[in-house]
Parts: C-alpha cells; structure tokens; sequence
C-alpha cells in the first residue's frame, strides 16, 4: 500500500468550514496607517481553501517597512478565526494608482552612480561599463544551497515585469543551474562579430556556461580559468540593450567572487540566506565582502524563511525564523523579504518552468515580485 507523508495537522478531523465574512471581521480588527485594515483599500481578494486563507496587502513601494507589522497582525488576527488552519498574507508594493511602469530611461547607466551620501563617483564607475548593459547587480550567497539561483531567476523575471529590459547570467561557473531552472541545454549561437549571442527565455536574455560544456562533466578549473571564463560570459557576449544584467554568482567568497566584484561595474548586491545561524554567519562573510571592494548591498533575502505543509498548509520554522531580518537590521542593510520552503517552488525550478512563470498570481510570486519593487527603486538615481 502507497503511503503519503503527511504533517500531524493532516491529521485533524471535523474542521471548521470559514467564511469570507469571518476573516472580514477579523481583519476589520487590525489597526493600519490609514485606519481599520479593512477600510484602508489595501486588500486583495481573499482566497479561502478549506481551511486555508490567502490575501494580499498592496501599498506603496515607500510605505513596505511601515505597513510589516500591520502585515503580521493581520495573518495573528486572521489565525485566530476558528477552523482556520493556515494563514499566508503578502506584503506588496506597488505603485501609485495610474503610474505607468518605469521608463526604461529611469535606470541611470553605471557609469552616473554615485556612492550613498557622497559627492565623489563611487569606485565601480572607474571600471569599465559592460557595451548595452546600464546596471548589474549580484545576487549572492556565503554557501551553496540556500536557493540563490532560484531566487536569482525569479527576481529576473519580476524586474522584466515591471517594465525593463533583463538579462540573466549564471557566473556558478561550479555548478551552473540555470539552465536547470529554464529548461534547456540548447547551445548559443555567435553573431558576425563572433561575439556569443544569449538564448532568450520567458523574456530574458540568458548566459551560462552550462550552455557549453557536458552537464556531466566535472568543471575542474584552477581560479585563473574561472576568471576567464566569467569575464568572457560578460564581455565576450551580445547582451543588447538592457536595463538591468542580474548575475547569479558562485557561492562563497573566494577568487571568482572577488574578482568579479571588482572587475565590474556592480550597482549593488543581493544576499540570499537561509534563517538559521550556520547559513547567517557565511552571509555575513559574503557581505563584508562586497562591503571591502565598495559594492553597495541593496538588501537580504530569507530564503526557505518556514514550510508550508502541502497537505493542510500549516506554518514549520524549520530553520527558525527572522534571522536574515535581525541580520539586515543589526548590519543596517535592507531587509527585502522572505521566500517560504514549499513544494511548488522546488517543482517548477526542476520543471524548468520558474514559479514567476508558473503561478505569476500566487502568494511566491507575490514576494518576489514584491522584492523586485524595492530592487528597482534602489536602481534609479
């Protein structure tokens, strides 16, 4: 007999049916920035499933950080309600009703970057801009297996959203995964300059050197061989005109990390940890890093922040919870947003199909897209 792997709470009989009127009531209790939560035009459409509730809280992209703790007494308030068994609510940003996206314009070139509080041009301006490509920045990690470059395709796919021009490029010289993550192995082409030219996908420009060599062949390269290769999958490739090249670096902090952040024009960096104290501490290394060679952190990611039983929805710190965000603060960093551990994300990225592509409405959508808003607004000048 085929058994299924279930949470205790699947376990639980006779539960409660909920009511949208129920969960109103509730959230009508919660105070906001602009009075009762309810009566503030913040909601979106409450989703009710079984004993499952999902909604959205939408505001401006300026008024996140104010509007996180209205956030966490709604999902209290709303996990109070009898028979409901699990609550996810989102926190969005949004612009302001009738904005169009932002210009492709509004994203200044590298090269007009200025350091945060100072007159002078930031180190990164000195280096040479990549031909077509006005911003590039990072997404890192300290280790391997915190879910960097799935949260580096996903923000990718958000940015496109919002109106820009993106490219993707898997620098994971080691262990390149996007072409896992978009479902091809296809080779690029080079145009008449003998230049690469990037394998588009869901709107994307895309590079890796998974595209060229055997995925079963081990990459086995002295560090010289991988600045090489990382440089050439920058400057040696037909990016066009694009907005924004978001990079998915190797884990750690060694010679390929370095050489990166210093050889090119980087307008910031991302850093994707996981919330338990192990992976924190290699995040920190990752952010002295940048921090060392005058790259601007433009926030943390908590990755796989708890798990969502798939069966009944119930909430699991496995890897405790807030870290990244008590990290963010203590560091003075922005703190962009958690991803939870779930299933569907783990599907679709093997699928080769991203959860932005997947499911572009459902509540892991929703953050990303959320944390792609704030990306955007630390891009413009």
């Amino acid at each position: 007999m085929r058994r299924e792997l279930v949470c205790l709470w699947c376990l639980q009989e006779n539960i409660v049916s909920v009511t949208q009127q129920q969960i109103l009531e509730s959230l009508s209790k919660v105070p906001s920035p602009r009075g009762a939560l309810t009566n503030a035009g913040v909601l979106s459409a409450i989703t009710i499933v079984k004993d499952k509730v999902y909604f959205a809280i939408n505001v401006d992209a300026g008024e996140v950080k104010a509007w996180e703790p209205v956030r966490a007494q709604a999902e209290a308030a709303v996990r109070a309600v009898p028979g409901v068994a699990a609550v996810m609510v989102a926190l969005t940003a949004e612009r302001a009703a009738g904005a169009a996206p932002a210009p492709r314009s509004g994203i200044a070139p590298a090269s007009s970057h200025r350091s945060p509080g100072a007159g002078a041009p930031s180190p990164m301006s000195r280096q040479a801009a990549i031909p077509g490509v006005n911003a590039v920045i990072a997404v890192a990690s300290g280790k391997g297996g915190v879910g960097k470059s799935t949260t580096a395709i996903n923000l990718a796919l958000g940015l496109r959203e919002l109106g820009l021009r993106v490219g993707l490029l898997d620098a994971d010289i080691y262990g390149p995964s996007v072409p896992k993550l978009i479902g091809t192995s296809a080779r690029p082409e080079l145009d008449d300059n003998r230049r690469m030219v990037p394998l588009a996908k869901f709107g994307l420009a895309v590079m890796s050197i998974g595209f060229l060599i055997d995925p079963d062949s081990p990459v086995v390269w002295r560090a010289p061989m991988v600045v090489s290769a990382i440089t050439q999958m920058l400057r040696d490739v037909d990016w066009g005109e694009l907005d924004v090249l978001v990079v998915d670096m190797p884990p750690g902090t060694g010679d390929a990390q370095l050489t990166l952040a210093q050889n090119v024009p980087l307008r910031g960096a991302v850093i994707v940890s996981t919330p338990q104290d192990l992976a924190l501490i290699d995040a920190r290394r990752g952010l002295a890093m940048f921090t060392k060679v005058e790259v601007p952190v433009l926030g943390i990611v908590e990755n796989m922040s708890y798990f969502q039983c798939p069966h009944c929805g119930t909430r699991s710190d496995i890897f405790g919870h807030g870290g990244a965000r008590d990290e963010a603060e203590r560091l003075g960093v922005p703190f962009l947003g958690e991803i939870p551990l779930h299933m569907d994300i783990r599907a679709t990225s093997d699928a080769g199909t991203p959860v932005m592509v997947s499911d572009p409405q459902g509540v892991h959508a929703m953050a990303y897209r959320a944390i792609a808003v704030q990306l955007l607004d630390q891009l413009r000048p």
